[in-house]
């Protein structure tokens, strides 16, 4: 079997997966997103699947340029007829909130009331339309960047004028409603394959919007989680994490998502609001870490599906 490829920005977040593929044996090639270059003539590729990890958020690390190339080599790898997993399709996806929202009301899943800009000063005008308080999301972000939070117009309007309300890499932002969170958590359900794998609620660490799941310190009864998946650098916080299970009718949309994302492997993430007890879906990452310390939070390794899954990719294309 031809090595997989493993491309990816940020090796912390993949220690887990490469020791999963080390213990098996399994052959593979570690592919640097940060530092990589195609040509265009050559008609196959030394791989037998691609798995995409470039992140959205690789411009914090100074890696800006992975962004919008990552696009171009999917495609590239696309007409090659290369088999990639989360594809050229799905990582446009990732790296567009707007791109998110308009799946979003395709598949008639209820989200978060929206504007969508492409100027500053505009986002006084969208605001108009929603209810305080509103959030500004960058249209490029991960792992929480570029949100800012805003609680009335005069709040937001002197952010304008100070210069202080940025787009980000692509100039566009959505002005979104911020709704309380009903129970003090968000839901994140992560597929597998585009279907459902485990789903976790997480308390968010106060006044943050880093919600990923590897980040997470402790469980809810107050135990210590080994973050495998987190950055070596990366601060403790007061992220808190359990494992439950969604109702069929989320786990059905949930599933809706994926397969119109053409999402191999990921988290979709929903809220309650509090001020009506209904589901509004938010995110949709196609980059996901798994939660730290699975086996203690879900029951088991994903690592090992996720292995599994990708070696299936691979014996498909040799068939």
């Amino acid at each position: 079997m031809k090595p997989i490829a493993i491309y990816y920005e940020h090796a912390d977040w993949f220690r887990p997966l490469f020791a999963a593929l080390d213990h098996r044996g399994i052959p593979y090639a570690r592919l640097n997103a940060a530092a990589h270059s195609f040509d265009p003539r050559e008609a196959e590729v030394p791989w037998s699947v691609v798995f995409n990890r470039a992140s959205p958020s690789a411009y914090k690390r100074g890696h800006a340029g992975a962004t919008f190339y990552t696009c171009h080599w999917l495609r590239h790898l696309e007409r090659l007829g290369v088999p990639v997993v989360n594809g050229a399709e799905t990582y446009e996806l990732e790296i567009s909130k707007a791109k998110q929202l308009v799946l979003l009301e395709k598949c008639g899943a209820r989200y978060p009331r929206s504007r969508v800009i492409n100027a500053p000063h505009l986002a006084v005008d969208a605001a108009a339309q929603l209810r305080f308080p509103v959030l500004v999301k960058a249209n490029i972000g991960g792992s929480g960047a570029g949100i800012t939070r805003f609680d009335g117009v005069d709040q937001l309007t002197n952010a304008i004028e100070e210069r202080e309300v940025r787009l980000g890499l692509d100039g566009t932002a959505l002005v979104q409603e911020l709704a309380p969170l009903r129970g003090g958590h968000i839901n994140r359900v992560e597929v597998l394959d585009g279907k459902f794998l485990y789903a976790i609620r997480v308390y968010p660490a106060e006044d943050s919007f880093n919600l990923c799941p590897a980040d997470v310190c402790r469980a809810t009864d107050g135990t210590e989680l080994v973050r495998g998946a987190c950055a070596l650098d990366a601060p403790r916080n007061g992220m808190r994490v359990e494992a439950f299970v969604p109702a069929p009718e989320i786990v059905a949309q949930v599933e809706r998502v994926a397969e119109l994302a053409r999402l191999d492997v990921g988290g979709i993430e929903y809220l309650v609001d509090d001020r009506d007890g209904e589901p509004y879906f938010y995110d949709v990452n196609a980059l996901s870490n798994f939660v730290a310390d699975p086996v203690r939070v879900v029951g088991f390794d994903p690592f090992e599906r996720l292995v599994d899954y990708l070696l299936a990719r691979a014996t498909e294309e040799r068939q």
